[in-house]
């Protein structure tokens, strides 16, 4: 769509599209919107390097959306109710209602160990 075509929809034409035409839309907006952006953080990115480079400066650039390799790691199992298998505890974070009720009736919390 050319930019005098954008500026000439009116509001009632979206109203006369149907569900899946509108989504089509929407989804071909943010593809366009995200290949935009995309090329011009790589405009941006080799401007700095080339203003850099004109004043001998190496810069070396991270990506912002790189995630932790930690992140969403899934802890073993530490500890098991003797009686309920389904409540499970990896022993980080608050001790649960379960584990500390069988603790303070004289339990150690070795007996639960997995």
């Amino acid at each position: 769509m050319t930019q005098s075509q954008y500026q000439n929809l009116k509001t009632t034409e979206y109203q006369n599209l149907t569900e899946n035409e509108l989504q089509t839309l929407i989804e071909k907006a943010e593809k366009a919107l995200k290949t935009k952006q995309a090329n011009k953080r790589k405009e941006v990115i080799a401007q700095i390097k080339e203003l850099a480079a004109s004043i001998d400066v190496a810069v070396e650039i991270y990506e912002g959306d790189k995630r932790s390799a930690r992140k969403g790691v899934k802890v073993p199992v530490k500890y098991r109710h003797p009686q309920d298998p389904e409540k499970t505890w990896t022993g980080r974070g608050v001790t649960p209602k379960w584990m500390q009720t069988l603790i303070d009736a004289g339990h150690d919390r070795s007996e639960f160990e997995v």
